[in-house]
């Protein structure tokens, strides 16, 4: 986006703060409640696409859409490398709603019909249906808690900017960073259980190769383990991805 156009947050700022989110951080209940989404409020209008599309799992197909616009216009893809929507980042949030974010869905419910409202009404076209940067204005004028009629605007931001990041940078074995692309992006030369002397001198060096593995893909930590606990995500008190040498936590 040009410096003259609302800003949400750059590129710059994603990278520095990537690796906030902890293993076991939940997002904080009831941000916005049910009751602020008018029950005479039209249903989020779904793309339409010539294509089957994905089955989401808690998610609707209107409400994925709409999520999948905010996550692109939060991490979109660039000369840098792929974006939030590559990373399949809708759908790290659909299924840790059914599991460790699970309290967070009645904020997605009502948030994304507010701010569908607010779009409306503010820019005379439903938020998919606005140009990318009359999009970034909406989330700018939420970010900023401004957008009127939308009480807990910022809240809303906050909260799918943090799971953004989450399904950005995470262990892909919960739905994100498919292809390890986040990881990529910021260089993260993948979870290691060990290191060897040649492989601290090559990180050193900023030449040690990604070995695109899942904190999964070892022993120390199953998927056996992962799926004994609700909903197939991890347990909060359970040992933290942060304790291996990996420094890229995920919250689902």
């Amino acid at each position: 986006m040009a410096d003259e156009k609302p800003r949400i947050i750059t590129r710059r700022d994603l990278l520095r703060s990537a690796g906030i989110a902890g293993a076991a951080a939940l997002a904080p209940a009831n941000l916005i409640s049910p009751a602020e989404a008018s029950p005479a409020a039209e249903p989020l209008p779904a793309q339409t696409t010539t294509q089957a599309r994905e089955a989401f799992e808690h998610l609707t197909a209107a409400e994925a859409d709409a999520v999948e616009a905010i996550v692109e216009r939060l991490i979109p893809s660039d000369a840098n490398g792929p974006g939030a929507k590559e990373a399949r980042v809708v759908h790290y949030i659909d299924r840790a709603l059914g599991g460790a974010l699970a309290s967070s869905r009645p904020a997605y419910a009502a948030g994304l019909a507010a701010l569908d409202r607010y779009a409306q009404s503010s820019r005379g076209k439903p938020f998919l249906q606005l140009s990318p940067s009359d999009q970034d204005s909406v989330l700018s004028d939420c970010e900023k808690g401004g957008a009127a009629g939308f009480a807990g605007s910022a809240q809303f931001f906050s909260m799918v900017l943090n799971h953004t990041r989450q399904g950005m940078f995470g262990d892909p074995y919960y739905g994100g960073n498919a292809h390890f692309v986040g990881w990529d992006l910021i260089a993260y030369p993948g979870v290691r259980t060990m290191v060897t002397p040649a492989d601290q001198k090559a990180l050193e060096a900023n030449q040690l190769k990604p070995n695109h593995k899942s904190a999964y893909d070892y022993q120390t930590f199953t998927k056996a383990t992962a799926r004994a606990a609700p909903h197939g995500f991890p347990d909060p008190n359970a040992a933290k991805l942060g304790e291996m040498t990996a420094e890229v936590h995920h919250g689902d």
